[in-house]
């Protein structure tokens, strides 16, 4: 039987779709969490864990939650320190759905005794 899980080598934000917000009007603020983010440590090639919160005050678009699942299963195999991540992420979702305003904190499990925490912002001009 084949394998039906697509296993991604590096980040791939063209997988990453946006959708019309029918109530373009109305500021509301969406938050997306998950724990299920991995990548790995690109001195060690071990994996790095973390939690990740995405909030963002929509203006024309919202993400579609399956594709950013998929881009988010993409940084799996790659290695990629933590602040590098957090900017990757938000630049990626800032140009595809184009929010007024977006921000990204994410926690890394601990290692060495260590947890990090990285956040990043965005603010429509």
């Amino acid at each position: 039987m084949e394998n039906k899980i697509p296993i991604f080598d590096k980040v791939t934000p063209s997988l990453l779709e946006a959708m019309p917000y029918q109530y373009a009007w109305k500021d509301i603020n969406v938050c997306i969490e998950t724990q299920e983010f991995t990548c790995l440590c690109p001195w060690t090639g071990h994996p790095d864990f973390a939690y990740i919160v995405i909030n963002y005050i929509p203006d024309k678009n919202v993400i579609e939650l399956k594709s950013l699942k998929m881009y988010l299963q993409s940084y799996r195999m790659v290695g990629m320190v933590h602040e590098s991540v957090v900017n990757s992420i938000l630049g990626d979702l800032v140009k595809v759905v184009k929010p007024k305003e977006m921000s990204i904190d994410i926690e890394f499990g601990i290692r060495g005794g260590i947890t990090t925490t990285v956040s990043a912002q965005y603010f429509k001009k």
